[in-house]
């Protein structure tokens, strides 16, 4: 089974980041790091599979998703401290935990064996930052309906559900 390439957008920003600054920190680390070109005409979007936050800066990334059309990815903020970042933002370290928000959120989105395709994106006014992860993403194993009921009753994360769909049901 041949796995598709993720093309996750992560993104970091401060309480005063507005709509404008991921909008523009998106559109910079497209600008920076490539656009689809199909039948002649330039897709901006094609390159993001998907954009994602740490779950306490979901609602901002959110907005910006259904404005481009583009699925979000929400990860633990637990998590962010686990992630070796490329960049170190000294701000992100001692509030997150993490060299840079955005390049851990994208790296966590994109699952194992994800890799930073360069260093974050800093908006025009300093408020964001947005970080591009490739990932593989294979096709998961259907889960029959007891799989389902036991995934349902517990709250799983998107780590942990992964280790139950590859050692629970394979």
């Amino acid at each position: 089974m041949k796995p598709s390439v993720l093309r996750i957008a992560g993104f970091g920003f401060r309480r005063e980041a507005t709509i404008k600054s991921l909008g523009q920190a998106l559109d910079q680390l497209i600008d920076q790091y490539g656009s689809v070109y199909k039948y002649g005409a330039v897709y901006k979007y094609g390159l993001i599979n998907r954009l994602a936050a740490a779950r306490s800066m979901l609602p901002l990334v959110e907005e910006l998703g259904r404005l481009r059309n583009i699925e979000v990815i929400a990860v633990a903020d637990a998590e962010l401290s686990t992630v070796a970042t490329l960049t170190h933002s000294t701000h992100s370290l001692q509030a997150r935990g993490t060299g840079s928000v955005a390049e851990a959120v994208a790296l966590l989105a994109a699952g194992p064996n994800a890799r930073l395709v360069g260093p974050r994106i800093i908006s025009a006014d300093r408020q964001a930052t947005a970080a591009l992860a490739l990932g593989f993403a294979r096709k998961l194993p259907v889960l029959d309906n007891t799989a389902l009921k036991i995934a349902s009753k517990y709250s799983f994360t998107p780590r942990k559900l992964r280790f139950f769909v590859d050692f629970c049901l394979v």
